[in-house]
């Protein structure tokens, strides 16, 4: 998975997909391009093919600068290994119509906005598990996402650190 930032105007931007309806699983939810690796593949170069084949994404442009903690997820048992990228500017995407409704270009600062960030607690097997949820116009960001989302916003912040993502 890539979570590929750039500054444009002056402000801190992050890319995220809005997936296909179409999908067996995660339908039309918002997430960070990623997905499976492939036999013998290194996980940076997954998550660099992935966002070239969901956005269009030219692999060249992306600098890893870190990972953020690993998770699986409690709805679908996916693994992820969430890379942190930059790119050099505002890069042209497409959504590849096989796995993207939508390319989703989002600013750090309505992310920040204390009025779009919400948790719930919910009962997930037995154990009460954080969940959080980011509402920006016309969607909402929930779940792991929403998780590596909320590190992500910490660690530029310097509020959250690794191995701090709570409980998912």
């Amino acid at each position: 998975m890539l979570a590929p930032l750039y500054e444009f105007d002056g402000e801190a931007w992050v890319v995220l997909t809005r997936r296909a309806w179409h999908l067996r699983s995660h339908r039309g939810e918002v997430s960070f391009p990623g997905g499976g690796q492939d036999p013998g593949e290194h996980l940076e170069d997954t998550a660099r093919r992935e966002a070239a084949e969901e956005v269009g994404l030219d692999p060249a442009l992306v600098e890893i600068l870190g990972e953020l903690d690993h998770l699986t997820t409690f709805s679908s048992g996916s693994f992820i290994v969430p890379y942190v990228a930059a790119l050099p500017g505002r890069p042209e995407l497409v959504a590849s119509p096989d796995e993207v409704e939508a390319v989703l270009h989002v600013p750090l600062r309505e992310l920040l906005d204390p009025a779009t960030f919400r948790e719930e607690v919910w009962e997930v097997f037995g154990e009460q598990r954080f969940i959080y949820f980011f509402e920006l116009d016309g969607d909402t960001i929930w779940g792991a996402t929403a998780a590596m989302l909320r590190q992500l916003l910490g660690l530029a912040t310097g509020t959250l650190g690794r191995g701090q993502m709570g409980h998912l």
